[in-house]
């Protein structure tokens, strides 16, 4: 079993071959849950399109795995300032991650408003603002705009949550 890890090692992309899978497969037993009572005779009908890509999907999948048994490996980052020998910055990283869960928690209890201030304060605190009343209003803000352009601008109503009938 080690002999075996250690064969992967340094084979990351063997992990995105496996998502890549796992996608196809749930968009093809998607597509077959898929009832069309209107054109069975009908050789393209609603299944096609998700028949086709999550055969795309599982074929992508199955090459990926493939190049990278044989040898292959993804371009080495080529970004300016990264330091890709430095450990991750989880002082930042968890903070930022909890703001998301919270967001995630609160989101139907409180509504998005509260959340997305939530989410959006505690992600420029994460990110190291010590602004704490300017980005609080901003955060307010920002939440209340999404809210309202997401139902005036898309039709899609956020849940208000506690706030139902103020907004």
């Amino acid at each position: 079993m080690s002999s075996l890890i250690s064969g992967l090692k340094g084979r990351a992309e063997l992990g995105v071959a496996l998502l890549l899978g796992a996608a196809g497969v749930l968009v093809f037993l998607d597509a077959n849950r898929l009832v069309t009572p209107y054109s069975q005779s009908d050789p393209v009908g609603p299944k096609t399109v998700p028949y086709i890509v999550a055969g795309l999907l599982v074929a992508c999948a199955v090459l990926l795995a493939v190049n990278v048994i044989r040898g292959g490996q993804g371009e080495a980052e080529g970004g300016e300032d990264v330091d890709l020998t430095h450990p991750a910055d989880w002082k930042t990283i968890l903070p930022l991650a909890g703001a998301f869960i919270l967001n995630i928690l609160l989101i139907d209890w409180a509504g998005w408003v509260i959340s997305g201030t939530v989410l959006f304060w505690g992600s420029v605190l994460a990110l190291g603002s010590r602004h704490y009343i300017r980005d609080g209003i901003i955060s307010l803000a920002l939440a209340l705009l999404t809210f309202y352009g997401f139902y005036l601008g898309l039709g899609i109503a956020l849940p208000a949550g506690l706030l139902e009938g103020i907004l």
